[in-house]
Parts: C-alpha cells; sequence; structure tokens
C-alpha cells in the first residue's frame, strides 16, 4: 500500500519497520509481475510513437557528450516504444532501434488489423496502411497536432512526458533495472482509476499467481 502511494523505498522501510534491502528486494518482485501484466491487444483507435529515456543532456559530463546527438532520433539514449488505445490502457518497451523491421511486427502484435493507427510522419511508420491498418498521420513539422478526424497522438506524448518526470524525480536509475521501471509506470498509468485498496489486492493476487506458477511455498 504505501508503494501504491509513490512513497520511496527509505519511506518505506522506515513506515513498515523493515530493512531497506528487503525492502528493495520485494519492490524488484512487484515490478517483475507489472512487467508480465500486459493488456490484451488493442482495437478501435490507438496512437504510436517513440520517445528517448535516459538523463538530461545539461546534467551529463563532458566526456558524456563527446560524440553524442542533443537530441532527436539520432540520440544515443534508450528507445522505447509505445501504443495507447485512445481512452484505455498503454503499452511501452524498450527497443534496440525505432527502425520499420524493429517497429512494425510490434504494431502487428499488439494491435488488431482494421483499427485506425495515429502516427507522426517518421519514416518507419511508413506501409502501416498495407499491413490492414487505416493509417492517418499527424505533421508536427508543420505545427500540426490535431485535425478534425481526431488524428493526433496527444494522448501518448502526454504519457512519455509524465513518465520522464517520474523517472527524473527518482534522481538516476541503472541502464539495466530502466525496463522494470517502465513497465511500473505502464502499469500505474493502466490502472490509474482503480484505489490503492484496489490495486494492492490485485498486485497480491498477480503475486500469488506468480509464486503458484512456479511451485514456491507462498
Amino acid at each position: 500500500m504505501t508503494f501504491f502511494k509513490s512513497l520511496p523505498s527509505h519511506d518505506i522501510a522506515q513506515e513498515t519497520g523493515l530493512e531497506r534491502k528487503r525492502v528493495m528486494r520485494a519492490l524488484l518482485m512487484v515490478r517483475r509481475v507489472m512487467a508480465n501484466d500486459i493488456p490484451a491487444v488493442f482495437s478501435g483507435t490507438v496512437e504510436i510513437d517513440e520517445t528517448y529515456l535516459g538523463g538530461q543532456w545539461k546534467n551529463k559530463r563532458r566526456s558524456q557528450k563527446i560524440g553524442l546527438a542533443k537530441r532527436g532520433r539520432g540520440t544515443k539514449k534508450t528507445p522505447v516504444f509505445g501504443i495507447l488505445c485512445r481512452k484505455g490502457k498503454v503499452w511501452a518497451e524498450i527497443v534496440p532501434d525505432v527502425e520499420a523491421k524493429t517497429l512494425i511486427p510490434l504494431i502487428k502484435q499488439r494491435v488488431k488489423p482494421g483499427s485506425t493507427v495515429c502516427s507522426d510522419t517518421w519514416k518507419s511508420y511508413t506501409g502501416i496502411a498495407a499491413k490492414g491498418y487505416v493509417h492517418r498521420l499527424v505533421e508536427h513539422g508543420k505545427g500540426e497536432y490535431s485535425d478534425k478526424k481526431g488524428s493526433h497522438i496527444n494522448g501518448l506524448e502526454g504519457f512519455w512526458g509524465c513518465l520522464k518526470r517520474r523517472l527524473a524525480a527518482k534522481g538516476g536509475i541503472r541502464k539495466e533495472r530502466l525496463p522494470l521501471y517502465l513497465a511500473e509506470y505502464v502499469w500505474r498509468y493502466n490502472h490509474r482509476n482503480m484505489t490503492v485498496d484496489e490495486k494492492t489486492n490485485k498486485m497480491i493476487s498477480l503475486l500469488r499467481s506468480m509464486i503458484l506458477s512456479k511451485n514456491l511455498v507462498a
């Protein structure tokens, strides 16, 4: 419950009387469960977009900046691809790159054919219509962020902004742990309408299922 109240680990340890190392191990398990609680295949109108996670450029050491692109799709930051269903849930995953060979298979896996897919004009999204989707483009380069048909990716961009603010508040996360923190904030978004008690009960149920599936003693 303290975790779902967004308390940091040291505050959780103080409030529960548990050692911080024990709390950290418990939170690691919770985030692993969140990473496996994936939404069903999306349908209807969805938004797709990619972003990049990493420390702020102004906070990087000079040695880290050498040879790095400052921003945009040439950056050395960690690429993340996401899909958001309008008035529904979000799915996001760290990807090796943002090329079509990587993103198109993910779209086909996570979005039902016949759905309307809204995206910006990034070249990797070319050909989505040929895969059985209605493809609507938003040309950010022309100052376009929405149109009368409801073509926009504002929902997903809002999620990216929230995600980056929450990660920045952590004060730095090891790269190997980034997928788990991404999974946490995806899960929190997808269950945003639940109360703390409801989230706690759902997580206990998910943890119990995980333990039983591994033939462990609860």
